[in-house]
């Protein structure tokens, strides 16, 4: 059974109560993830090698010399991308000094922006050309192709893991490929396509060059390799998480030592760059190779790879790594299958598969007002999928939903008034859908509840295609889960479309967000989130520390979700049982509940910590105010059993500042004499 919401306006009888629980359980243990085949079964029943188109007839977007196409773009988007061009005409191309590179080693910087500001500069340069048509941009684009050419590695300095020299420096004896080398590779082969003719006619040594090097330090150990993690292959022993520094492994081996799980594909470290990396090395093959057959051998190998990404995800289609991951995990996904159905002449076509189709819809689901949305472990709390992104993925899937909120989401970035911006396969694709997009009906995905209940993530909100009112959204799950933080339990909850209770997100990325230290940083910390604290105790980090009785209760006047959280602490909290309890009382109220049996005490904090992007004053005792952006709830409790401290947080972390820069509260409400059981409620109301 994939639908797990009961909607009944009264009553839910005993057995409906027993049978949700129980099949939410089973969900959870045994349907993370199985071996579908989805994409190789459909390369097998199409016959790939028949027919796969081998020449550039598959190419169906503007080129460099459809003029017409390019004039008749808006002036805002025309001017946009020719401005930017402009800005970039004495760019000085600076180069990737062996220090950069060793500062990963050195501080834990990844230095992005070293590697990023060049990449970004190619794109620029190529658009504007390509809109103004008049080769006043060649020059730098020349310039930018023969930076790269003489570039050891395209890739960043944070994944120099995959190499088996040791970290710091490229070697340049072992071409490795990342996320970095993925995306200068795909913009490096649509340079080579759209302008080999001019280069050609200042200099042959250009094109040759450039498509050289591609081929070198990316097609051919694309070819050669299996063993590059993301590939998901299996090797001996297992799957290709074949390194102990690899970033995906848990970061608690000894705690999970009795759960290995590395000769399954669950578990097994698929995560977004699968697609991520086999989209851009689609795009080179496609591209660059001359040999058909070679074609045809390395785009299987792509299929056979990313056959493994929806093989690792739930039926009920959620990313767990969030909806700012999403455009880069599912989203990046379609794009792969969009490109595959479109160079096979519609004859590879998975959208109609279930899973398919529901790993685009999650995006909807998650939505809370954009461009907020549900933003549990890594992801930041506001942005996401591409528009354009959307809309295509809802008009492959023919959800309606989806593509009126891709539609929305142009209207709401100003698509149209600017240039885009993203990879330059991607945005010739945009433009060309631009007009439709633009007068596509437009409306945005406010659904009233949703569940996953492989995930663990559900939701609801007071009024459906509103969001005025309350809206929460709160997760289950473990804590080993992909860009985890140790949040097991931890909601959401907005008030008109704004934050008050609020998952705060991660800071900027540096060596030590991905290493054994992961979690010394705080915000990677269950004591800021949204769960208990028990004995001084927090959660876990661990596959093992997890959810357990997780249930999801959905009708006309409540939405309701109950999870057991004592296994996602360790031994020290002394925990039987902690039952959290989320209710939405529709146009009503919110309230957090916790029912709790202890097996000891000690004197050290039982708890709950609360998040908040509000500003909270103590109204009287028994009664918080949160002030948020254009609302104040009170929130109510018992004062003889808790005692609030509230605590302000300056946002000092550049990225967090972006989301969060009036800075961050934490309310933690004591129990005032707990004994071995106990229980509270908070209940959030509009303030009078």
């Amino acid at each position: 059974m994939n639908t797990f919401r009961i909607r009944t306006i009264m009553k839910q009888t005993v057995t409906a109560v027993i049978f949700l629980i129980i099949t939410s359980v089973l969900s959870f243990a045994q349907n993370r993830g199985k071996e579908r085949n989805i994409l190789s079964t459909e390369a097998e029943e199409i016959d790939l090698q028949k027919v796969l188109i081998t020449d550039y007839s598959w190419i169906r977007l503007p080129g460099y010399n459809d003029r017409k196409f390019w004039e008749d773009l808006p002036a805002g988007v025309r001017n946009g991308y020719i401005s930017r061009a402009e800005e970039l005409l004495s760019y000085n191309w600076p180069a990737v000094k062996a220090t950069d590179y060793l500062e990963i080693i050195r501080s834990g910087d990844r230095k992005q922006d070293v590697f990023g500001a060049p990449s970004n500069a190619l794109v620029s340069l190529v658009m504007g050309e390509m809109v103004e048509g008049k080769g006043r941009f060649l020059d730098q684009i020349i310039n930018a192709v023969w930076y790269y050419c003489e570039q050891t590695w395209w890739g960043w300095s944070a994944h120099f893991y995959l190499q088996k020299a040791p970290n710091g420096l490229p070697d340049a004896g072992e071409p490795t490929i990342d996320l970095g080398v993925g995306e200068v590779a795909n913009n490096l082969a649509w340079t080579w396509y759209l302008f080999r003719e001019e280069f050609n006619r200042i200099h042959p040594l250009i094109s040759i060059r450039l498509k050289d090097e591609i081929m070198k330090k990316v097609v051919i150990p694309y070819y050669t390799r299996d063993d590059f993690w993301w590939m998901s292959f299996p090797v001996k022993g297992g799957y290709t998480v074949n390194k102990p520094d690899n970033p995906w492994s848990d970061y608690s081996n000894e705690n999970n030592k009795n759960l290995s799980v590395s000769s399954k594909i669950v578990g097994s470290g698929i995560n977004n760059w699968n697609p991520w990396m086999n989209y851009n090395m689609l795009n080179c093959i496609l591209l660059l190779e001359d040999d058909p057959q070679k074609k045809k051998e390395g785009v299987q190998k792509v299929i056979s790879s990313l056959n493994h990404f929806p093989d690792s995800y739930p039926d009920d289609g959620g990313c767990d790594e969030g909806p700012m991951y999403w455009g880069v995990a599912g989203g990046i996904m379609f794009q792969g299958l969009a490109l595959l159905k479109n160079v096979t002449g519609g004859r590879f076509d998975v959208f109609d598969d279930p899973l398919i189709r529901k790993m685009g819809t999650y995006f909807c689901k998650v939505n809370i007002h954009a461009p907020y949305f549900i933003n549990f472990a890594d992801a930041d709390a506001k942005g996401g999928g591409n528009p354009f992104q959307v809309y295509r993925y809802g008009k492959a899937i023919n959800d309606a939903q989806m593509q009126q909120f891709g539609a929305y989401l142009a209207k709401l970035n100003k698509i149209g008034e600017r240039s885009l911006s993203g990879r330059i396969c991607d945005q010739l694709q945009h433009l060309k859908l631009l007009n439709e997009i633009l007068n596509a009906e437009a409306k945005e995905a406010l659904l009233p509840d949703f569940w996953l209940p492989d995930t663990q993530v559900g939701g609801g909100r007071d009024r459906e295609g509103s969001f005025e009112g309350f809206f929460f959204g709160a997760k289950g799950g473990h804590n080993s889960e992909s860009h985890n933080h140790n949040d097991v339990g931890s909601c959401v909850m907005y008030y008109n479309g704004k934050p008050c209770l609020v998952d705060i997100g991660r800071e900027e990325y540096t060596a030590k967000t991905f290493s054994k230290d992961r979690y010394s940083i705080w915000v990677m910390q269950s004591q800021y989130h949204n769960t208990p604290r028990i004995n001084g105790t927090d959660q876990m980090q661990g596959r093992r520390y997890e959810a357990v009785n997780t249930t999801f209760i959905a009708g006309k006047d409540q939405v309701r979700f109950s999870t057991e959280l004592a296994k996602a602490y360790p031994e020290d909290a002394m925990v039987k049982n902690w039952v959290r309890i989320y209710s939405l009382k529709r146009g009503k109220n919110f309230s957090i509940t916790d029912k709790f049996e202890l097996t000891g005490r000690n004197d050290e904090l039982t708890g709950s910590n609360l998040i908040t992007y509000c500003r909270v004053t103590e109204a009287a005792p028994g009664l918080l105010r949160f002030m948020g952006e254009g609302f104040n709830l009170s929130m109510s409790y018992n004062p003889k059993i808790l005692k609030p401290k509230i605590e302000f947080i300056e946002i000092t972390d550049l990225r967090l500042k972006k989301y969060w820069p009036n800075g961050i509260t934490r309310v933690v409400l004591e129990y005032i004499k707990p004994g071995l059981k106990g229980s509270s409620v908070v209940i959030f109301t509009k303030a009078k």
